[in-house]
């Protein structure tokens, strides 16, 4: 079965230069897939491993030309979990531009630069949905379709505005918003809980071993630090993230009573 073409494209797609070079990328689990397709991604195949499936509630709506049906030990091949649960697509990748992203009246933007680790930009778009920010805006070498990206997110790449971009287009589009720059850094003299959120702000992180580039740090309005009690010096970039982000919640909250 693995002689299959189709399966062999989706193991492809398992690097990054075949994701790009093609257009497409895997989505796996039935709830990431439920929720790329009701965000509008386009599913050219779906694989699926009747033995291993649970629920079939998915397949409803589903054009049955576009469904490979494959055997367990095939599909356990194919997928890039420990523990499959039948569902594994093919998709057309979508434009993520930064002119098509819409605000709300009091915004608050997520931007991380040079994010390598998939897990820690799934967690940070993880937080993005739980807290409703506008937009996660990524640096135009962070790969958002890595199958690990997509599975730490819980489908949350698909809930979110994402655009992709480089610092030029960003910081010219942040201007023109009137948006205000907070850019984290250890090195900052604020503390992430002393500044005032309650306007329209961007959030800016950078990787946990270099911290943000000089042009970020340069261009920031103010920046802020989470303060460390212990021997490390820093959070994970997810953990960071999630914790700013609500303590701007907080503060806006703190408005409303």
């Amino acid at each position: 079965m693995l002689q299959n073409s189709k399966i062999k494209q989706i193991v492809k797609l398992r690097q990054h230069h075949e994701r790009w070079r093609f257009g497409c990328f895997i989505i796996e689990g039935y709830r990431e897939l439920s929720l790329a397709i009701a965000s509008g991604v386009k599913i050219i195949n779906l694989f699926l491993c009747p033995t291993l499936i649970k629920n079939k509630e998915l397949l409803i709506n589903i054009n049955q030309e576009i469904i490979t049906e494959v055997s367990e030990k095939d599909f356990i091949k194919m997928s890039c979990r420990e523990n499959p649960d039948g569902f594994l697509a093919e998709a057309e990748m979508k434009e993520h531009k930064l002119a098509e992203v819409k605000l709300s009246e009091n915004p608050l933007i997520v931007i991380v630069e040079a994010i390598e680790k998939p897990g820690n930009l799934g967690a940070i778009l993880r937080s993005a949905d739980a807290s409703g920010v506008d937009v996660v805006i990524v640096s135009a070498k962070t790969d958002i379709y890595n199958p690990n990206v997509i599975r730490a997110s819980q489908g949350a790449v698909f809930t979110k505005q994402i655009a992709i971009a480089d610092f030029g287009e960003i910081s010219a589009w942040l201007k023109e918003k009137k948006i205000k720059i907070f850019a984290t850094t250890s090195k900052a003299t604020k503390i992430y809980s002393q500044v005032n959120f309650c306007q329209p702000v961007a959030i800016v992180m950078g990787a946990e071993d270099v911290g943000l580039s000089h042009k970020w740090l340069n261009s920031a309005d103010e920046k802020i630090k989470i303060p460390m009690q212990g021997q490390i010096s820093s959070l994970n970039v997810s953990v960071s993230a999630a914790i700013i982000i609500f303590e701007v919640l907080r503060q806006r909250d703190s408005l409303k009573v």
